[in-house]
């Protein structure tokens, strides 16, 4: 597990994941842009190519960079983006070596399932249907509109 923080952490995040927006939500509430930026790789304007990634891999688990270019993936995505934004104590146990087994078997799961739940209610929910079209807002309040700029994508 990457051990020298380098911030900010630019977290890529998929803004059409019910799941995904809440935690996106809740923390950027909490984290400055000093330690924790977004990405939404469901916006029209993000180029995965310009990380050296696949959509689909983008897709396939959490990835997050922090400002030295050191990329860390899935659970460590999770664990560091929480760290960024000074909510370790909730996401912890992510970080104890007796436990990572058993929760990188969990995450991986999670991962083939999460299309599948889509159905979920999204934080936008309210605003995302009318007039026969669905669309999901980019915002993520109390956030400032902090996603990452094109210059921290390359």
């Amino acid at each position: 597990m990457y051990k020298n923080q380098s911030w900010p952490l630019t977290l890529y995040f998929d803004g059409e994941c019910p799941l995904c927006a809440r935690e996106i939500r809740l923390l950027g509430g909490k984290a400055s842009s000093q330690r924790l930026l977004f990405v939404d790789i469901s916006h029209e304007a993000f180029d995965p190519k310009s990380v050296g990634f696949s959509l689909e891999e983008m897709k396939s688990s959490l990835h997050a960079r922090f400002d030295d270019g050191t990329w860390v993936k899935g659970l460590d995505a999770t664990l560091w983006s929480w760290r960024a934004a000074e909510l370790e104590f909730f996401v912890a146990p992510l970080s104890w070596r007796a436990l990572r087994p058993i929760l990188n078997i969990a995450y991986r799961v999670f991962c083939r399932w999460r299309p599948y739940m889509a159905w979920l209610p999204h934080p936008d929910g309210s605003r995302r249907c009318c007039d026969d079209s669905c669309a999901i807002t980019k915002d993520i309040p109390s956030s400032k509109n902090r996603i990452a700029s094109s210059r921290k994508q390359t």
